[in-house]
């Protein structure tokens, strides 16, 4: 398990199942309310995730689940988790939604689309807010989440949409990969400074300013 605490807020991250997916868990310290990024593979290892973030806060809570995309592996423990916290929101990309509800039978409760925010509550320490990114090409409706606290570069969580050396996968299709390559380039490479980090849905982070020399190798080779 990773940990990085920041005077606002603890990120925490496990990777579970047989593809090595990425579990993120965003607690706010004064208040305790907590984000999931991508409830994916393992219901008893997001338990524990859960579990050891009691740290963090007086009166940790689980309010929003938010998935990434509609791929199996990034869905399969959203089921369990759901029903283990009665209220929770859970929240994808808006042309993600239906699917998501299909595979897992857990309604979207919030449908996101590109420039809207999700909020993490603490009247303590001040709310934070993270921007939706729309990246469009993975899948319909893959979303990125950007955090920027008050004591730290911007945090990137983007699912399987870019990755330490490219973007993600788009099966070949060259409609998809242009589609995501310039919503990557647009959305978050001209938007974000080198030092924002890139936390993917599977593997290791890397940062803006690690990859964005990389682009136009990207382009050409059209995945």
């Amino acid at each position: 398990m990773d940990v990085i605490r920041w005077p606002s807020a603890v990120l925490r991250r496990i990777s579970v199942g047989r593809m090595d997916n990425n579990v993120y868990l965003l607690t706010a310290r004064g208040s305790g309310e907590q984000l999931l990024i991508d409830a994916a593979a393992d219901p008893r290892a997001i338990a524990s995730l859960l579990a050891a973030a009691a740290a963090d806060a007086p009166t940790p809570a689980l309010r929003q689940v938010l998935t990434t995309h509609s791929h199996h592996d990034h869905v399969g423990a959203l089921a369990a988790v759901v029903a283990a916290h009665p209220g929770v929101t859970t929240l994808a990309g808006d042309a993600d939604a239906d699917a998501i509800t299909a595979a897992t039978s857990v309604r979207i409760g919030g449908r996101l689309r590109h420039g809207d925010v999700v909020t993490l509550h603490d009247a303590e320490l001040g709310d934070r807010e993270l921007a939706v990114i729309g990246l469009r090409g993975h899948t319909p409706g893959s979303v990125a989440l950007a955090l920027t606290p008050p004591d730290a570069p911007t945090q990137l969580f983007t699912g399987d949409s870019l990755f330490p050396g490219g973007v993600g996968n788009t099966s070949g299709d060259p409609e998809r990969f242009a589609s995501l390559f310039e919503d990557v380039v647009h959305r978050i490479f001209d938007v974000f400074p080198d030092d924002t980090v890139v936390w993917p849905g599977h593997g290791l982070p890397t940062t803006v300013g690690a990859e964005r020399p990389a682009l136009e190798g990207w382009r050409a080779r059209g995945w």
